[in-house]
């Protein structure tokens, strides 16, 4: 058992949903140093439900009323994708350090206008991109910043599986749903290139970032055959590294995910599992020096908790941010967006110059 430290951070969680249940109630119960101190949503049933499940102090069915208490200290923000800039936002207001899921918007102008808020209140603000809380993948970004030297280039997959449900579904607990649960205006599965792009691009656009830094331009192509998508992304980075991303929704075989990275004093090679399977990345780490490969275990693979964790320690003591800043949210939506544009026009796009919608 983790044992929790006597300073905590209260957190009011806004949404009671499906991803909530999966990740952020239970890491907040585990914690070492939050709790779950409030929950709010608009579905009574399910409000009462897992306020009950997990002994929450105070429950809202109003969002604003949360923000006005003085006890909840932060927010995480676990709601649908188009709900993310709204309610935190508001929560920015309200002078609530943030904690939203990813990504964290659906188009680049209203991240920007967070951005813009973030720099105003100057309240922490962190992406839940939990990859980078996988001890894996740290200990290869380690090794990257303090090893590898210059980099010569990624090749990076995320493919799901047509058999990720049944396999995760035997590990998952049910999820708790409410025909009451506010849901966004139309149907975000309406365009599922776009919805696979939000759900899935994201992680991998930010593990690519997270490893190599900033990409600069992409040159996308996307192929749509018996029901899936594939986009083979040539990306730029600003420190010249060479990258091909593939995004396969969804594969006939087992979850594949990972990456090979190559550079001056070493490479490094990885497989990420499903993440509801709550296990580290497997990293092998080459070093040219002594012509060694390690692999570190990564015993704690509660990457959720992990960030969390991250994240309450920022606001407590003012610790440098681990986790995803809201520029790398915006750099994030950026790529896609552009990985979109490129997909649909055969050109190579400029990330920077990227407006509108993914």
């Amino acid at each position: 058992m983790i044992r929790k430290q006597d300073r905590r951070l209260r957190i009011g969680v806004l949404g009671a949903g499906p991803i909530a249940q999966f990740a952020h109630l239970e890491s907040c119960a585990k914690a070492a140093n939050a709790d779950l101190y409030a929950l709010c949503d608009a579905a009574p049933d399910l409000l009462a439900r897992m306020g009950a499940t997990y002994a929450v102090p105070k429950l809202y069915a109003d969002y604003d009323t949360m923000l006005r208490d003085p006890d909840v200290e932060a927010i995480i923000v676990a709601t649908s994708d188009a709900f993310h800039v709204p309610m935190t936002l508001m929560a920015l207001e309200a002078g609530k350090p943030v904690l939203c899921e990813k990504p964290l918007g659906v188009n680049v102008e209203e991240v920007e206008h967070l951005a813009q808020a973030v720099a105003r209140t100057g309240l922490t603000l962190q992406v839940g991109h939990m990859k980078r809380f996988d001890p894996g993948l740290e200990a290869a970004q380690a090794f990257i910043r303090d090893e590898i030297g210059q980099l010569l280039a990624l090749k990076a997959w995320y493919c799901d599986s047509t058999h990720r449900y049944t396999m995760t579904d035997a590990v998952q607990p049910l999820p708790v749903l409410s025909k009451r649960a506010t849901k966004p205006s139309g149907d975000p599965k309406a365009d599922l290139a776009r919805y696979y792009m939000l759900a899935h691009g994201s992680h991998l656009v930010d593990t690519a970032r997270f490893l190599c830094g900033e990409i600069t331009e992409v040159r996308a192509r996307l192929l749509q055959r018996f029901g899936a998508y594939c986009w083979f992304v040539e990306t730029g980075f600003a420190n010249g590294t060479l990258g091909h991303l593939d995004l396969t929704v969804a594969v006939r075989m087992d979850w594949h995910e990972g990456f090979q990275l190559y550079g001056e004093q070493g490479s490094i090679l990885a497989k990420t599992y499903n993440p509801w399977y709550y296990r580290s990345s497997d990293v092998e780490i080459f070093s040219e020096k002594d012509a060694v490969t390690r692999r570190p275990l990564g015993a704690d693979g509660h990457f959720f908790r992990r960030q969390v964790e991250g994240f309450a320690q920022t606001v407590l003591t003012g610790a440098p941010q681990r986790g995803a800043t809201v520029a790398d949210g915006l750099a994030s939506v950026k790529a896609m967006a552009a990985i979109a544009e490129s997909a649909r026009t055969g050109r190579t796009v400029s990330v920077a110059e990227m407006k509108g919608a993914v």
